[in-house]
């Protein structure tokens, strides 16, 4: 795994793409593995509840007979955390702004999961 070519995608994605304000790329036990957060955030700690939120998304979907979680979608009066997969081995968090147009949003989204999981492999 190429820590420097997602640090790269992270960078790409954020700065090219409207209404994105942030993303990290997480390990499923928590752990940043890279990230273009605000300065505000504390990395380690929201990556922490990254792992946790999908961990919980997935269990809520099987209980729900929903099958696997696409992606966990918070809204708040600010904006979107949205929550994607990486394949087996991280989690993708991406925060837009209230005024992101969400159809086109998820395609950024996937085409910056498809190039991290071949950075990944």
């Amino acid at each position: 795994m190429s820590i420097s070519n997602i640090d790269g995608i992270l960078q790409n994605f954020v700065s090219g793409t409207a209404d994105v304000q942030g993303a990290a790329l997480v390990s499923p036990d928590g752990l940043p593995l890279a990230s273009t957060l605000p300065g505000t955030m504390d990395e380690e700690r929201t990556s922490a509840m990254c792992a946790a939120m999908l961990s919980l998304g997935e269990r809520i979907g099987k209980e729900l007979s929903r099958g696997n979680v696409d992606r966990i979608l918070v809204e708040g009066e600010n904006g979107y955390g949205i929550l994607m997969g990486c394949g087996d081995d991280a989690v993708l968090l991406v925060l837009a702004s209230k005024s992101a147009k969400q159809g086109l949003l998820m395609l950024e989204i996937k085409r910056a999961v498809s190039e991290i999981k071949v950075a990944l492999s």
